[in-house]
C-alpha cells in the first residue's frame, strides 16, 4: 500500500505564493503518475496539474502558468508551486497517485486559503 500526506496548506494573501509538498511512503515502487486536486466548498473535486513518473506535466488551462507540479521520485515526493494565489484558489488540495496504473490512491488533503 501506498500512503500519501500533505503538506505546505495554510493563510495566504492573494497575490501570494505557496508551495505544497506530499510524501509518500509504503510500496512507492507502485506508483506512476502522480497528481493535485482541490475540491472548494459545494464545488466537485479537479484536477489542478499531474505529471507522469518520468517528468511529463499537463495542466488544465486555468492553472497553465501560475500553478508548477514536480516530484522527485528517489526522494519520493511531490510538490505544487502555487503564485498569484486568488481569492478562488481557496480549497482544500489533495495529493495523488497512480498505482500500477490500476487505481489511485488520495492523501488527506491540505487546506489553503487565500483572503483578498
Amino acid at each position: 500500500q501506498v500512503q500519501l500526506v500533505e503538506s505546505g496548506g495554510g493563510l495566504v494573501q492573494a497575490g501570494g505564493s505557496l508551495r505544497l509538498s506530499c510524501a509518500a511512503t509504503g510500496n512507492i515502487n507502485s506508483i506512476g503518475a502522480m497528481a493535485w486536486y482541490r475540491q472548494a466548498p459545494g464545488k466537485q473535486r479537479e484536477l489542478v496539474a499531474i505529471i507522469s513518473s518520468g517528468g511529463n506535466t499537463n495542466y488544465p488551462d486555468p492553472w497553465k502558468g501560475r500553478f508548477t507540479i514536480s516530484r522527485v521520485n528517489a526522494k519520493n515526493t511531490l510538490w505544487l508551486q502555487m503564485n498569484s494565489l486568488e481569492v478562488a484558489d481557496t480549497a482544500v488540495y489533495y495529493c495523488a497517485a497512480e498505482i500500477k496504473g490500476v487505481h489511485w490512491t488520495w492523501g488527506q488533503g491540505t487546506q489553503v486559503t487565500v483572503s483578498s
